[in-house]
């Protein structure tokens, strides 16, 4: 039999972006609140639909490029300069997702140094930097006294897991140098563990396992007095994208 497209229902693909950064010693995420049907009003993932001529990644690039001015670097390392590491998340795929139609999302986790205000773009009306803790409240997220309701579609499922991939990936791999500006201090680099833990940790033990680790961390030469205090000194990230030993994650 010849194939009929026709034959089969209606079917879209979309990416939605779990776009992740520290604010002011807080994990957050870039939130949008929806211009458009359906959720209109709601604050939700940025992420659109992909287009016929271009393949995930380049969707993904894309939607981060529009919503960030950033450029998505290569995943196999840290993010350098005007970049920002992108790495594809999950699939979603329930088929009440999304009530227009049946739309699969493949999201994508997005990480980079503390970023300005972000820009509106597509359906949506606003945007803004939110704390992960109150966009994933169970009451649901709101500002300046507005009604708090949850994230549209499954998104907070989305942040949920993106999270999560950003606090077990800093355990092994060097990705906590993507939330690093190009040169950084072990104390930048510290409170870039806690904001994505959120946990506290001891300075002299951080200090001692992250400059013993082979490959993690490369020494620049230079100092900062930019905390305040006697000169820190500057390192960068090093060639190692998985770390041993693992900087494992405090039990709290």
């Amino acid at each position: 039999m010849p194939y009929d497209p026709s034959a089969f229902p209606p079917f879209a693909v979309t990416v939605d972006l779990v776009v992740l950064t520290v604010r002011r010693h807080a994990l957050c995420a870039l939130a949008v609140r929806r211009g458009e049907q359906p959720f209109q009003g709601r604050w939700a993932l940025p992420g659109g639909f992909v287009r016929p001529d271009e393949d995930l990644g380049q969707a993904a690039a894309r939607e981060l490029a529009e919503e960030t001015g950033l450029r998505a670097h290569d995943p196999s390392a840290p993010a350098q300069g005007n970049g920002a590491h992108l790495e594809q998340l999950a699939t979603y795929g329930d088929p009440k997702r999304d009530p227009r139609m049946r739309v699969v999302s493949v999201a994508h986790l997005a990480l980079a140094p503390d970023l300005p205000a972000p820009r509106a773009g597509g359906d949506a009306n606003s945007a803004r930097w939110a704390p992960v803790e109150e966009l994933l409240r169970q009451g649901g997220y709101g500002r300046d006294g507005e009604k708090a309701a949850p994230l549209a579609f499954d998104h907070a499922q989305i942040l949920a897991d993106g999270v999560e991939r950003a606090r077990s990936k800093i355990e092994y791999s060097s990705l906590a140098t993507a939330f690093c500006p190009t040169e950084f201090t072990v104390g930048e680099l510290r409170r870039v563990y806690e904001a994505v833990w959120g946990v506290a940790l001891d300075p002299r033990n951080f200090h001692r396992k992250v400059t013993g680790t082979p490959g993690f961390l490369v020494p620049t030469g230079g100092t900062t007095t930019r905390q305040g205090g006697r000169p820190a000194q500057l390192f960068r990230a090093g060639g190692a994208t998985l770390l041993n030993p693992p900087m494992l994650r405090p039990e709290v």
